[in-house]
């Protein structure tokens, strides 16, 4: 069963941030800002993304969100000014999520 996910990082070096990235995108995610990405996964992919990501970041400095959420709470979802980075996201992007 697939539910949706929130990842959200700061990773402090280029060469792991863009690794994180990769593996985002690889995993079907979209990227909504510069270091958030949304999309839906299996649960034995939301773990498999948690354990690759996991391994990129350094624990004394960096930060990794995997959040999942179910469907219920997606709807309840408010975004407030900008919003999404419209240089990331297509306005065909955003109409699958909202």
């Amino acid at each position: 069963m697939a539910t949706r996910v929130w990842v959200i990082y700061d990773i402090t070096e280029d060469k792991q941030r863009n690794r994180v990235a990769k593996y985002c995108k690889q995993a079907g995610l979209i990227r909504v800002q510069k270091s958030v990405f949304l999309g839906s996964l299996e649960r034995n992919r939301f773990d498999e993304l948690s354990e690759m990501c996991k391994e990129e970041i350094n624990k004394d400095t960096d930060s990794l969100y995997l959040f999942p959420f179910c469907e219920d709470d997606f709807k309840k979802i408010k975004v407030h000014g900008q919003g999404f980075d419209k240089k990331l996201v297509s306005d065909d992007i955003l109409q699958q999520f909202f």
